[in-house]
């Protein structure tokens, strides 16, 4: 069926079937790099933070959800396998700052980068507006998600 065939309720339906399916893959994606690394979920989503550059551990904690106690272990856990670095903050020496080692960027490089590589091609062939509109949508599902997790926080107790 050519997509501009659809009804708008029919694209809707497609862009979110293939949202759902996007995530599936990203998810497994990451599991998969993390098995060969033998990375935690939590420890993939600090490296992942910290490739936006170094942060403070609280930044990590508040990013993976994680209390401030359990992210020490999880820092302590990577610097001891040279993922991760502490730093006393050039600004405020009383503040620590988590970064990656070369080690752990060379690592993301390796994992990561062909398909950065490949998603940068991938982009390049949408026009300006195209882009414009793409950005305008991640940028908005995303705050659409973190708020409804920030909602399910709220509300919900853990647990079945």
């Amino acid at each position: 069926m050519v997509v501009s065939s659809l009804s708008p309720s029919e694209l809707i339906q497609r862009i979110g079937t293939a949202i759902s399916r996007w995530q599936d893959a990203t998810a497994r994606f990451d599991e998969a790099i993390g098995e060969r690394l033998h990375l935690s979920t939590s420890e993939r989503q600090c490296l992942a933070l910290l490739t936006q550059g170094p942060h403070p551990a609280r930044h990590i904690a508040e990013a993976t959800r994680l209390t401030r106690a359990a992210i020490t272990t999880l820092v302590d856990r990577l610097e001891a396998r040279k993922l991760v670095r502490r730093t006393a903050d050039k600004h405020d020496r009383r503040q620590v700052l988590i970064s990656m080692t070369p080690m752990a960027e060379r690592l993301t490089a390796q994992y990561y980068g062909p398909i950065a590589a490949k998603g940068t091609r991938f982009l390049a062939s949408f026009t300006h507006a195209e882009l414009t509109a793409i950005l305008r949508f991640v940028e908005g599902a995303l705050e659409l998600q973190l708020g409804e997790i920030d909602e399910l926080a709220r509300k919900t107790p853990p647990g079945p």
